[in-house]
């Protein structure tokens, strides 16, 4: 059986949304990391084989949310790591 085409659908837009506005940023790449596991902690699982199967049925509208979900997970998660940061050097 085939399963390396098998993803979370969410996977690559969290990954870009902390690659685009966040890696420059005073994170480390452990704490990149643990943000994309929060963010995607925050979402729900949607397992497709090709991210065009998914894009292709979702509504104009539904695309929107989507980012705008993941921005807001994102971003959670960013301030949940600095939060930790900051517990941290206390």
């Amino acid at each position: 059986m085939e399963f390396d085409s098998v993803h979370n659908y969410y996977d690559r837009l969290v990954f870009n949304e902390i690659a685009e506005n966040y890696t420059e940023r005073d994170l480390n790449s452990e704490q990149l990391a643990d943000m994309a596991c929060i963010a995607l902690n925050h979402l729900p699982a949607r397992y497709i084989r090709y991210d065009i199967d998914m894009s292709f049925y979702m509504s104009g509208q539904e695309h929107m949310e989507t980012e705008e979900r993941v921005r807001r997970a994102v971003h959670s998660a960013y301030l949940r790591i600095k939060k930790l940061d900051h517990l941290n050097e206390e």
